[in-house]
């Protein structure tokens, strides 16, 4: 491993060494670096401003092997916080500008950089990775990596988990002052969706999103009272109580609507969102990454136990931090049973997804809007999948030559659906 003399001397010393607090199966010796630097894969889902604090926290801890994914591109009002990026980047693609700066600051490194949405890789994709971080900032996109996790476990005959299907998730979040760092190890842990009701409806929106490709009215909105009120009105005060500044804004939110194909700016919805900002703290951000790199480590090595299983952070008065060891719910849609559907062997595959949708958390979902997946294979998909898996829909006995045995567990997505869910399909009159 490349770097300064003496860069992984306090690194060996944790490696290198029993001690009291290591974690069970535990073998200290230098092939812990090695495998830290040469074979232990880790995916950052973010490159925000927690995902730079990430990146430059993995590498620094001696993960040499990164992939970082991100869709959007640098916007000028990033640049105070996300310390990879520099004025010359606006407008470039986030992920990639991260990996690059990583690369050269960090001697050996080899960071991946993935400029897309994660909704538009695979389960295959995630399923190369030993370890996935998010920094992420959106119920909707912890939900979708969390269904991804989950749908990649597989079980032993007796129900534990096959242990090389387990893909790890550390989550971290910052609101303000405050944040959180969790460990979701799937089949193990309680998953995000278990948790869920930790979680208020969403009403602030991280300042990081606003100025990127908006994805909802509120984006829009905010980011006409951040970005346009102050290069348009200069230092005027903007005045919520002012009928006419409430309609300037009204205006501009829903022109960059328009721009963007977002419907339903109204002056209603703009009134309640430019009251509700939460402000991105690059101290937070620093805590919080610290925090996940920390787990992340421990995951990789047992060097020490591991978090058991939520940790908040609140930085409002001095330094203040909890541990919370959440339980599973038996009943969760997405790491519980799922969805139990039986059919016969040469039903189609169109039938089990209007099964799917006729099912009561499928929240109403037409069957033809769904996808279907069996571990990293996808049967039938919308979007970019769909011209090559639309042949499956309709073929008689198509179900039992595409999914072997009397039962399989899929994984059931859509639009409609608030997050993934899983599927467990046996095959009543199946003679295996």
């Amino acid at each position: 491993m490349d770097g300064p003399a003496g860069r992984w001397q306090e690194l060996d010393c944790l490696l290198t060494r029993e001690g009291r607090f290591t974690g069970p199966g535990f073998e200290p010796g230098p092939e812990l670096r090695q495998f830290l630097h040469d074979d232990c894969r880790v995916l950052v889902v973010g490159a925000g401003g927690l995902g730079c604090e990430l990146l430059k926290d993995l590498a620094l801890s001696g993960f040499g092997q990164l992939d970082v994914i991100d869709m959007d591109t640098i916007d000028v009002t990033n640049l105070n916080r996300q310390f990879l990026f520099r004025p010359a980047d606006v407008g470039r693609s986030k992920a990639e500008v991260a990996a690059a700066a990583v690369r050269r600051r960090v001697a050996g490194a080899c960071v991946r950089a993935h400029h897309a949405a994660i909704q538009d890789r695979d389960a295959a994709f995630y399923a190369q990775f030993h370890i996935i971080v998010l920094g992420l900032d959106s119920l909707e996109a912890r939900r979708h990596m969390n269904a991804v996790a989950c749908g990649l476990l597989r079980r032993e005959p007796d129900g534990s988990p096959d242990l090389a299907t387990v893909k790890p998730l550390i989550d971290g979040g910052t609101e303000g002052l405050r944040g959180h760092a969790r460990v979701l190890v799937p089949g193990v842990t309680p998953c995000f969706e278990c948790t869920l009701w930790l979680f208020p409806p969403q009403q602030k929106f991280p300042l990081c999103t606003l100025a990127e490709t908006p994805r909802s009215p509120a984006h829009c909105i905010e980011y006409a009272k951040l970005v346009l009120w102050p290069r348009e009105r200069g230092a005027e005060a903007f005045d919520p109580d002012r009928e006419d500044h409430m309609a300037w804004m009204h205006d501009r939110a829903a022109r960059r609507a328009a721009e963007f194909g977002i419907p339903g700016v109204t002056l209603q919805l703009t009134q309640g969102v430019v009251k509700n900002i939460v402000p991105a703290i690059a101290s937070t951000n620093a805590v919080v990454a610290a925090a996940c790199a920390l787990e992340t480590l421990k995951l990789a090595t047992l060097a020490s136990r591991g978090l058991d299983n939520y940790l908040l952070y609140s930085g409002g008065r001095g330094v203040y931090t909890l541990a919370t060891s959440y339980e599973r719910d038996p009943d969760c849609p997405v790491c519980g049973p799922g969805l139990a559907l039986a059919l016969p062997r040469a039903a189609t595959l169109r039938a089990l997804l209007r099964a799917a949708g006729e099912h009561p958390r499928a929240a109403g979902a037409r069957g033809e809007e769904l996808s279907v997946s069996l571990g990293s294979r996808v049967l039938y998909g919308q979007g970019i999948w769909r011209a090559d898996t639309e042949a499956n829909l309709d073929r008689v006995g198509r179900l039992g030559n595409l999914i072997p045995g009397q039962r399989a567990e899929l994984v059931i997505n859509g639009k409609r659906l608030a997050a993934p869910l899983k599927a467990t399909l046996t095959f009543p009159d199946s003679d295996s």
